[in-house]
């Protein structure tokens, strides 16, 4: 079939790392390294660990449900998933697996009870009725299809070629604020490709730019990790010095070799603008923020914080219309109609100026199609199922559509300065709000480049100690904190989790000074933070 035109989606799993194990919780317990949650309190840590568990529910289980139903159909896709090595891990952890079970049967339990109460309003009823039974579906298939292993289940269609993995930085860091430290840019690229070449077995060539956070002086760094290609946003890519004489439509490459794709801007516009139309369901509001304490125990966090139920009854366009779920799927197909035709009549515009096979890059969070928009599975699958009859428009993964391209059509430019977020640039990580980070960072990755000199080689209990000091730093370097700070969104939390991570490093660069190391404190903060488990503190080291 000839292909004119090419649609790559590519979406980005991360979520912060919100893991809460609780010590006190634990010695209540009665933790052992035989039964270690054996009696404990699985109810979440906190509102943010319930924000994890909401992704499982409304993006990740969607999402694979989608991809199964077009299996099973025989309906072609591809797409590309760039995964943060934190998702990664927290979808592995044992402790979040049992208290995501915990949370769904809770819900299951809550939908009994709001069956019941519902029982004289038969519209909202129907309504409890379908998050029930929704509930009780996402239990049955993550525990009996997927044998509770999610990303087992990603990798699947990744071996059958129709996702394509990305990499991403160990921590999601914004990687442009740190390229006057080399060596915090090789930990977070190192760190990541030894986590995916050791836990997850595969060496991804392309590269997620946090944030879409890009700068020149990452040019390098790119090439020296052998990846093919990253993705930057439009405007920084068209004020690419030279400027792309195609525009957004076709990739460059960098003058180190790095294939770099654009971010469609009207393509990710329309869909943002598509999931604030119509009646769709209103996600911000929950019953659980609604309903008196009291009916509420398993979604009261161990902070007295409210937790999301998942039972929503109101549409986004108007809080006082209830939820149409037949409706909302209707408009949700539609969309997906209107989207392609959309996109086929700018590519096919874009085709007769060009030699080459124009492509549209749709970039997105990829919460932004469950968690934030109910239906944005539902869209997606329309899609997928839509594109399968258009005869010259066809979905490719990145990397596909890379190679069909010759190696000559590429321009040689280099893009501007830029990010998504407000304004396009890095007003999100680098306000009044949240500049205070950044002394404390430098400071650091100073002492950690510093330690990494002094204890190049070490006794077993130190290499454990700065491998942890490595975590602290990395987690404390994630781009979620001074997000979460700018937007005001939970910001005690973020503090509190960025403050942390310093304060840990800190005391384990005093005691190594001191030259006393506490093994309890030690072994509590590495069930804590257990991340990267086969890191080694020498990524940090100064490159010759």
């Amino acid at each position: 079939m000839s292909v004119s035109c090419a649609v790559s989606l590519v979406l980005n799993v991360h979520h912060p790392y919100v893991k809460e194990f609780s010590i006190l919780a634990e010695q209540d317990a009665g933790f052992s390294e035989d039964a270690p949650f054996e009696n404990m309190n699985l109810s979440p840590g906190s509102a943010e660990e319930s924000w994890f568990f909401e992704a499982l529910s409304e993006t990740y289980l969607p999402l694979l449900m989608l991809f199964d139903r077009l299996e099973a159909d025989h309906v072609p896709f591809r797409l590309g998933l760039s995964l943060s090595p934190i998702i990664v891990q927290m979808l592995r952890d044992e402790l979040l697996q049992k208290k995501y079970a915990a949370y769904l049967d809770h819900q299951i339990d809550f939908g009994k009870q709001e069956i019941e109460r519902l029982n004289e309003k038969p519209a909202l009823r129907r309504l409890a009725q379908h998050y029930f039974d929704e509930a009780v579906d996402r239990r049955a298939a993550l525990y009996t299809r997927y044998e509770g292993n999610i990303f087992k289940a990603f990798e699947h269609y990744q071996q059958k070629r129709n996702i394509e993995f990305l990499a991403a930085p160990a921590t999601h860091a914004f990687l442009p604020f740190f390229c006057s430290f080399p060596e915090a840019l090789h930990a977070q690229i190192e760190t990541a490709l030894s986590f995916y070449r050791y836990s997850l077995g595969i060496t991804p060539q392309g590269f997620w730019l946090p944030e879409l956070g890009w700068s020149k002086e990452l040019d390098p760094f790119l090439r020296s990790y052998n990846f093919n290609y990253t993705i930057a946003d439009s405007h920084g890519f068209v004020l690419g010095n030279p400027p792309p004489s195609r525009g957004s439509f076709f990739p460059v490459r960098t003058p180190q070799n790095i294939m770099i794709l654009a971010r469609d801007f009207c393509a990710c516009a329309d869909i943002n603008r598509m999931s604030q139309e119509g009646p769709y369901r209103n996600n911000s509001r929950d019953i659980g923020y609604e309903l008196p304490v009291e009916m509420l125990s398993p979604f009261i966090a161990q902070n007295g914080a409210r937790c999301q139920t998942g039972y929503k009854y109101w549409q986004v366009s108007d809080d006082d219309a209830v939820y149409d779920p037949a409706a909302a799927r209707k408009a949700a197909e539609e969309h997906a109609r209107a989207f392609l035709e959309n996109c086929a009549g700018r590519l096919e515009s874009a085709r007769r100026f060009m030699g080459e096979i124009p492509l549209s890059l749709c970039a997105f969070n990829a919460d932004s199609f469950g968690r934030h928009w109910h239906e944005g599975p539902q869209f997606l699958e329309s899609l997928f199922r839509l594109a399968a009859d258009y005869r010259e428009l066809q979905f490719m993964t990145p990397a596909e559509y890379l190679y069909q391209q010759p190696i000559s059509a590429f321009e040689v430019s280099l893009p501007e300065y830029s990010s998504w977020g407000d304004n396009g640039y890095a007003q999100v990580w680098l306000d009044s709000s949240n500049d205070w980070i950044y002394r404390h960072l430098s400071r650091s990755i100073n002492r950690m480049i510093e330690l990494t000199d002094r204890f190049s080689g070490s006794s077993s209990l130190k290499e454990r100690t700065m491998n942890q000091a490595a975590c602290e730093l990395l987690l404390a370097m994630a781009s979620d904190w001074p997000a979460m700070l700018y937007r005001q969104e939970c910001t005690v939390y973020a503090r509190n989790q960025l403050e942390d991570a310093l304060q840990n490093f800190t005391t384990i660069y005093e005691a190594l000074g001191s030259n006393y190391i506490s093994t309890e404190w030690l072994t509590n903060l590495e069930r804590r933070h257990s991340i990267f488990p086969h890191i080694n503190y020498h990524v940090f080291k100064r490159k010759q």
